[in-house]
């Protein structure tokens, strides 16, 4: 691994950050245990800052930046979370920071990223387009780019997730993520790998977004992918530097209905009593669907984020 994804780096990222952000509850529920048939440890990033595991990488990666890429200010594309996160770190800092978002993006995502201070610029919903909001950006205000998922800095901020419930549950037989880009994933495949090597790390997908299934097991990255899927957080096609670390530490991507997330979805309001968005239920669906092969296992399954619109609830 390269020296910004090392065991060392990872230990790094998460003294700096920790005094930033919150250590999150580890859940159970005798209830979602029976359903499974599995012991489940739900790690519950929809308590973190801005609602989402995002806070960890974007807070990990602003505080890496030098005096004078501060005065100059961050920018991003991010269909919600990740403009959040980064929103919230800039304004703790005091920089500037404008966030292209897709015009579809939830509404109670783009009000976020503008309480937290940051400049919203909307545009079309697809990756070319965002480029090129971030390109006018970067060229009106100089800022430097803060990607959602394919950079060390932010990978390595998403390992802490894993690393602290690692530490709190440290005899785990599988980790499951759901992947989008591929930052949590890659990060909590880090993490694993370095700090609790018996452990496995699988992932949930949508399949109605379903590049990372689709590279994993093809071998080549999918570079562009029309996605359609509940889980808005998931729409994202993976980074190229996150590809290769899950290939490398992930046993399997596992892809979920739209039926199987809002199922799953509907779980967990009832049984943890908590609000999730649909991203953050895709994982748990991939346990319900492969329940007879991980039956008897002990799992933690990391809810990436609380951030969902209410009023557009599937249920």
């Amino acid at each position: 691994m390269k020296d910004t994804l090392s065991k060392e780096a990872l230990l790094e990222a998460r003294q700096l950050i920790s005094p930033h952000i919150h250590q999150t509850p580890v859940l159970q529920s005798r209830a979602l245990n029976k359903i499974s048939g599995a012991e489940l440890f739900f790690k519950c990033e929809n308590f973190q800052k801005t609602g989402s595991f995002k806070a960890r990488g974007a807070t990990h990666a602003v505080l890496r930046l030098s005096d004078e890429e501060k005065k100059r200010g961050v920018a991003t594309h991010s269909s919600g979370n990740h403009g959040q996160a980064l929103a919230w770190a800039a304004q703790k800092l005091g920089i500037p920071c404008h966030v292209v978002m897709p015009e579809n993006a939830p509404e109670v995502k783009i009000a976020a990223v503008r309480n937290y201070g940051a400049e919203v610029h909307l545009c079309a919903p697809n990756l070319p387009a965002r480029e090129a909001g971030l390109k006018a950006v970067q060229d009106e205000f100089g800022s430097v780019f803060i990607p959602p998922y394919n950079h060390p800095n932010i990978i390595a901020g998403q390992s802490t997730a894993a690393a602290e419930l690692l530490d709190e549950i440290p005899d785990l037989d599988l980790i499951i993520t759901p992947v989008g880009g591929g930052g949590l994933l890659a990060g909590t495949a880090l993490s694993t790998h370095y700090f609790a090597e018996r452990c496995q790390v699988i992932a949930g997908e949508p399949e109605g977004a379903n590049d990372a299934f689709l590279s994993f097991y093809s071998g080549e990255r999918v570079k562009e992918h029309q996605s359609q899927t509940i889980a808005d957080g998931l729409l994202t096609t993976l980074g190229e530097i996150n590809f290769p670390i899950i290939q490398e530490l992930v046993s399997d991507i596992i892809t979920v209905s739209e039926t199987e997330i809002i199922e799953a979805l509907k779980l967990i309001y009832q049984r943890l009593k908590i609000v999730v968005e649909p991203s953050s239920a895709v994982a748990f669906a991939a346990i319900l669907q492969q329940a007879e092969r991980y039956e008897n296992r002990r799992i933690g399954i990391i809810l990436s984020g609380g951030n969902v619109d209410l009023a557009k609830l599937p249920f």
